[in-house]
């Protein structure tokens, strides 16, 4: 689950990955997009009294996201705690000064 939340001085995104670590996930941003990726390995192994098993899941994921505005790419910060990616991509001035709000007529 990702969600992406918007400010007037930067967007803020969260994904919700759990049983990952910081070294399973790549963060990487380009002009007008941001990509988050990983992968999970995992592997079981027991060997009690004669019993020999072996489980191993693998998963991978992508997910790519349309960046709305211009941001400084200097000032992208990511953190990751309790399964949870949180990345702030702070607005470039251009970008925080061309917010505009738009009223509303009642019809």
């Amino acid at each position: 689950r990702i969600d992406v939340h918007e400010t007037a001085k930067e967007l803020r995104i969260s994904a919700e990955l759990p049983g990952m670590t910081e070294k399973d996930i790549d963060v990487s941003l380009s002009k007008d997009m941001i990509t988050l990726s990983g992968e999970k390995k995992q592997e079981i192994e027991e060997n009690v009294k004669g019993w020999y098993r072996m489980e191993r899941s693998y998963g991978s994921f992508t997910r790519s996201i349309s960046l709305p505005c211009d941001v400084d790419q200097d000032s992208c910060q990511a953190s990751f705690k309790n399964g949870v990616l949180s990345v702030t991509l702070v607005k470039t001035p251009q970008a925080q000064s061309t917010m505009k709000s738009i009223p509303i007529k009642k019809e």
